[in-house]
């Protein structure tokens, strides 16, 4: 039996939260710085929530500018969390509360989601560039993908091989011809 009910190998697919979505839309050449300074925020905002100072972002600071407010999405991502523009500023109204479990764990994920994207890309241009030095490589290649072209356009294989007559019957030889017999 797998684990909750589940045959082995068998996986639930779970549908992305709405916040998760915000988060992933953000730029990937972008995503990890912002998605630091934002966890930062949403940290002090989890850890003290009556701070009025850790309830409010100004979008003019140059920092948050840089990493929020010039990011496309990342606005959108924040209003999610209950966030609310008002002005040149950021707030959290009194009435919302942000959650570890749900807010701070959603911002890991996206770091996690976007360090994975950042790593298959350094792959993908590695791979690309580990081509683009080797000529002979591709040639070689090349040459193995026009073998397998003509092997198929010749068609299957539509004969087994044939037995063929090679002459008398068993070869023996004696033990006194091969010189083993004791004489």
């Amino acid at each position: 039996m797998g684990y909750y009910g589940l045959g082995p190998g068998l996986r639930t697919s779970e549908a992305l939260t709405p916040l998760q979505q915000a988060l992933r839309a953000i730029p990937t050449e972008k995503a990890l710085e912002t998605l630091e300074l934002i966890e930062k925020l949403v940290r002090n905002t989890v850890s003290k929530p009556s701070e009025e100072k850790f309830r409010k972002i100004r979008l003019t600071n140059p920092k948050i500018a840089e990493a929020i407010t010039n990011v496309p999405n990342v606005v959108v991502a924040l209003t999610e969390m209950g966030w609310q523009q008002e002005g040149e500023n950021l707030v959290l109204p009194a009435g919302t509360k942000l959650v570890f479990e749900v807010h701070v764990r959603g911002i890991q994920e996206a770091q996690d989601f976007f360090k994975k994207e950042v790593e298959k890309e350094k792959t993908r241009k590695a791979r690309a560039q580990k081509q683009d030095q080797d000529p002979e490589k591709e040639n070689l290649r090349k040459q193995i993908e026009a073998d397998q072209k003509e092997r198929e356009a010749q068609g299957p294989v539509t004969y087994s091989s044939k037995s063929q007559w090679t002459g008398g019957g068993l070869n023996m030889v004696s033990a006194s011809e091969q010189g083993l017999a004791g004489g």
